[in-house]
């Protein structure tokens, strides 16, 4: 993690989703220079997160549940996730 993004990606999905599990790893600096790199250093995420609300759903239900929750984030500052979203019986990658 690293500074203001990664603080309201955190806020809104624990707010959204009320996780059992949730980390975010920064991956922008792997793509430093490519398409979609605005220069923060806070554009490339990757997210393991646990919820509740995603027993019964598919995985692009779950992952539509967690764009929903980031909302207007996923427009900008956001230009790359990768989720992976999984229920509280489910185990860690």
């Amino acid at each position: 993690m690293t500074g203001n993004t990664s603080q309201e990606i955190i806020r809104r999905l624990t707010e959204a989703l009320e996780p059992t599990h949730l980390q975010l790893d920064n991956d922008s600096a792997k793509h430093a220079g490519h398409m979609g790199d605005d220069g923060s250093g806070e554009t490339h995420w990757s997210l393991d997160i646990a919820s509740a609300q995603f027993v019964g759903l598919n995985r692009v239900q779950r992952q539509r549940l967690v764009y929903k929750a980031l909302g207007d984030l996923m427009d900008n500052p956001i230009h790359a996730l990768a989720i992976r979203a999984r229920t509280t019986e489910e185990p860690p990658a």
